[in-house]
């Protein structure tokens, strides 16, 4: 029995001997390095023109004629509508009246007042009857040259009932018709020329101590991608009571037929770039909404691969940028991450 035993012992020693070792997993690594990340937040901007004006017109009236449709190129100066001027014209040709009846009397006046100075002078009058005269003169030639005052206003808001463009444009959308009473409070058109393009970003006033001139301002897809850097030229100096924001300007320099007067797109405000560790998407794994990677460590046994949370901040092109969790140097595992765990040996290629 005894030897049984011994022979049953020394089998057992041998099976234990023979269990095959853990084999390295082969894995790829990246080195991580500091990278120039900027630190931004995003907003949504409004795109608008400075060559964008609303057409309403300065009087009352009726519309009698729309000579333009949506859509239509329009010059500087081409009449776009016109509003009936009969009542104006009625205006204007009575002041024409009442000046001409000025001009008489100041002409018979001035004949007056040559007439009473040859008698004063003849001895026949007295002075007093001359500086009548003269008196006379001067009083019709006041009322006739306030009547031609009066003539040329009523001339010139004769021109209101003719609304032309003000500069070249595109005609947007025209909401009145012909017959319709319009005011000066009527919206009867938009032109826009999509040119001079300005980006308006409202900043919450919390940010008020860290806006300034020249701040950096990328403008993004709804994806991300970049379209353009443009940089603030305008800051407000009021804060806008609905929003509780402050408004800065940035000029939109992309091709005309990428944006739209009042079109809304992203914009990253960039307040600063510092040095900071980067690591490639591919390599971050999530559990239960917390981001992960796996690192190069070395033990007695050799290197394992370790997890380790990180917290990611923007992406920068194909790498997150890390705002706590790896160091420069650190080695990331980049390949094979959904066959680790935590410890396993692992055997880096590169």
């Amino acid at each position: 029995m005894l030897v049984l035993a011994i022979l049953g012992m020394a089998g057992c020693n041998n099976t234990q001997a023979k269990e095959p070792t853990a084999q390295p997993l082969p894995v790829q690594t990246k080195t991580v390095n500091l990278a120039a990340v900027p630190r931004v937040d995003e907003y949504v901007a409004t795109v608008k023109s400075r060559r964008s004006a609303t057409i309403q017109p300065q009087v009352d009236g009726t519309l009698t004629r729309i000579l333009v449709k949506s859509g239509d190129h329009v010059r500087a100066g081409q009449l776009l509508m016109t509003i009936d001027p009969l009542k104006q014209q009625a205006t204007v040709d009575q002041q024409h009246s009442t000046e001409a009846q000025k001009k008489a009397v100041l002409d018979f006046n001035k004949n007056e007042v040559e007439r009473q100075r040859r008698l004063f002078e003849s001895g026949v009058t007295s002075k007093r009857d001359y500086e009548s005269a003269v008196q006379a003169y001067e009083n019709s030639k006041a009322d006739w040259e306030a009547s031609t005052a009066a003539r040329v206003t009523q001339q010139r808001e004769l021109d209101y009932y003719n609304l032309t463009a003000p500069f070249a444009a595109v005609v947007e959308d025209i909401p009145v018709r012909v017959g319709d009473y319009v005011t000066p409070q009527t919206l009867l058109t938009t032109i826009d020329e999509n040119a001079q393009l300005e980006a308006y970003i409202y900043i919450p006033t919390e940010r008020a101590a860290d806006i300034r001139m020249g701040l950096p301002v990328q403008i993004v897809t709804s994806s991300g991608a970049l379209i353009e850097t443009t940089q603030v030229y305008f800051v407000s100096q009021q804060v806008d009571n609905a929003l509780q924001g402050i408004l800065v300007k940035a000029p939109v320099h992309s091709p005309l037929d990428r944006f739209r007067n009042s079109q809304l797109v992203k914009a990253r405000v960039v307040w600063s770039t510092a040095p900071t560790p980067t690591v490639p998407v591919l390599a971050v794994s999530r559990i239960g909404g917390q981001a992960f990677v796996y690192v190069v460590a070395q033990s007695d046994k050799g290197a394992l691969a370790k997890q380790r949370a990180v917290t990611l901040g923007d992406t920068v092109g194909n790498d997150y940028a890390v705002a706590a969790g790896l160091q420069a140097g650190d080695k990331v595992i980049v390949s094979g991450i959904q066959f680790l765990v935590d410890g396993v040996p692992v055997q880096p290629v590169n």
